[in-house]
């Protein structure tokens, strides 16, 4: 946790095989002078420990985060950021626990169900290239599938190394078997994001490879208070491309809370 303790809480869930390090110290900071940010490593990632099942069960991701909250005190206000995967575990959350303790939600290029069929989790180009072999625990092939997300995590390369690095070395840090977990479940949400009662701020890239950007749109058109932004030729990792410009709009939509 990073930020005024008094402020509001901004819960930050990153996505698959990545870290609460994803987010960089720019953006990280940034938010932590204006809310009271809560970085979460998600279950087998970062320096959260990493069981051999449970990954298939949206109750228990759901609980992951009311842990969290509990552990901060936050039973009120808080507004939940999910990137990529870190929507779907949001989603999981509000289908159990609800809207009581959450203002507001931010989904990032997000996806918000999974599954053979679903809208809400459609995947891109990138990520469908990288199945089965980003899963693997043979580290060439694995090297060789993570390898082909390219720059879909950064965008223009120039000046962003040490992050790409850091996030490359991030997906290899998590283990294969989770690497695989999270993807062999099925959840439909859409009957929550029909019923959400509180504003959701839908961000994603045009161009995004990984999620494709269907299904922020399908987001955006099922939530009743949805604010929609779509980044023109931005891919997967909008917080890394600008972040400037993605604190600004994240920043006018918490503070627009009341």
């Amino acid at each position: 946790m990073t930020g005024d303790p008094d402020a509001r809480a901004l819960v930050l869930l990153h996505g698959w095989a990545q870290s609460s390090k994803c987010w960089g110290p720019t953006v990280l900071d940034e938010l932590a002078a204006r809310y009271r940010v809560i970085a979460v490593d998600l279950r087998g990632h970062g320096y959260s420990g990493a069981p051999a099942a449970g990954y298939d069960d949206s109750a228990i991701w759901a609980g992951d985060v009311e842990a969290v909250l509990t552990a901060e005190g936050v039973t009120s206000g808080a507004v939940l950021l999910g990137w990529s995967y870190g929507g779907l575990v949001i989603c999981d959350y509000l289908a159990s626990h609800g809207t009581s303790a959450v203002d507001g939600v931010v989904l990032v290029g997000a996806i918000t169900s999974i599954g053979r069929g679903e809208a809400g989790g459609k995947v891109g180009e990138a990520m469908r290239a990288a199945i089965p072999g980003a899963m693997s625990e043979e580290p060439r092939e694995a090297i060789r599938a993570l390898g082909a997300f390219g720059i879909a995590l950064t965008g223009p390369p120039e000046g962003k190394g040490a992050q790409s690095q850091a996030l490359f070395g991030a997906s290899l840090a998590t283990p294969p078997h989770v690497r695989a977990a999270l993807f062999n479940r099925s959840a439909s949400h859409d009957d929550l994001l029909r019923s959400l009662d509180v504003p959701v701020l839908v961000l994603h890239g045009t161009e995004d490879s990984v999620v494709d950007v269907s299904a922020g749109r399908h987001a955006a058109d099922l939530i009743p208070q949805a604010r929609a932004s779509f980044w023109e030729g931005c891919d997967h990792g909008p917080f890394v491309e600008d972040p400037g410009r993605f604190v600004k709009e994240v920043g006018a939509f918490v503070d627009n809370l009341g």
